[in-house]
């Protein structure tokens, strides 16, 4: 699926862009599969160890890690891309679908970004103040990148695995205020934009259908709200910037996914892609990931 010239222009005036019907569910079972049997197997373990009581067997995908979070707060430990690193989601990073959408955007020079994330947002049952998990404040993904890839063009393809309506907890974005570049950010409840730093600029709800993509750019400040619904917000959050451009986190993998001036260049081998992530995660980190 390729941008037309209208949507590209929207992007490019507003920053931001909701992209309907991408994907069908051929596409996303792989991925969803394959978190089930994550699930699934984390659970089993769990009850081994008497940790957890109700398999909840029978629930299905958007309702049952909630269910078995609550019991056991263990089983969402390193539940992310870099630490899964599971076939089915290595194939979907490079999906012709997505990658013809970012080819509009950023040529025919594509790389992955490292920064990179499966997301389950629970539902909140309404006591006290949703976390800064549940409901991630003001800020922009620039934020969260190093100083030295402030020239990169590194855009972010939100892709919700359920419906993400106002109910579900989808995101608000303040449009046209990424032409305000950088806004200071602070570490105090999350990373997030300064008070007083906030655009002026009424936000608007990304509500977004299984099988979109909500495109950002990495100065539009963006943010969660409460998921007051009775299933899991389940999303994957991921970036791709043009081939050559710092990553913003270069201790991490980055490599080509698309390529015109060098086919043979892109990584299409799962086991390499495997490798360089375990080699990646088991050097010394660095301590500041995000620039507060």
């Amino acid at each position: 699926m390729s941008l037309n010239l209208e949507q590209v222009k929207d992007f490019a005036t507003q920053g931001f862009l909701i992209v309907e019907d991408v994907f069908d569910d051929k596409d996303l079972q792989p991925v969803i599969d394959e978190l089930s049997r994550e699930i699934d197997e984390r659970a089993r373990r769990l009850q081994r160890e008497g940790k957890l009581s109700d398999l909840h067997e029978n629930e299905p995908f958007e309702r049952r890690y909630a269910l078995l979070h609550r019991q056991c707060p263990e089983i969402g430990e390193r539940f992310d891309i870099m630490h899964l690193l599971g076939r089915a989601m290595f194939d979907f990073l490079r999906h012709p679908k997505l990658l013809d959408v970012a080819e509009c955007l950023l040529g025919r020079e594509i790389s992955l970004n490292p920064i990179q994330h499966v997301r389950a947002k629970l539902p909140w049952n309404g006591e006290g103040e949703p976390s800064k998990f549940e409901n991630v404040p003001w800020h922009q993904d620039v934020a969260v990148t190093s100083p030295d890839s402030e020239a990169s063009e590194i855009i972010t393809f939100w892709i919700p695995l359920v419906d993400a309506t106002r109910e579900v907890g989808c995101m608000q974005i303040i449009p046209y205020a990424f032409k305000q570049g950088a806004l200071r950010h602070q570490a105090e409840g999350g990373t997030m934009i300064v008070p007083e730093e906030m655009p002026d600029i009424p936000p608007v709800y990304a509500e977004c259908r299984k099988g979109g993509i909500v495109i950002m750019n990495k100065y539009t400040p963006h943010r969660g709200i409460p998921n007051r619904s009775d299933i899991i917000r389940w999303s994957l959050d991921l970036r791709y910037h043009k081939t050559g451009a710092r990553s913003g986190r270069d201790h991490l993998p980055s490599f080509p996914v698309r390529s015109a001036a060098d086919p043979g260049g892109v990584l299409n081998d799962y086991e390499t892609w495997k490798r360089l992530w375990t080699e990646a995660l088991s050097r010394p980190q660095p301590k500041k990931l995000h620039r507060v």
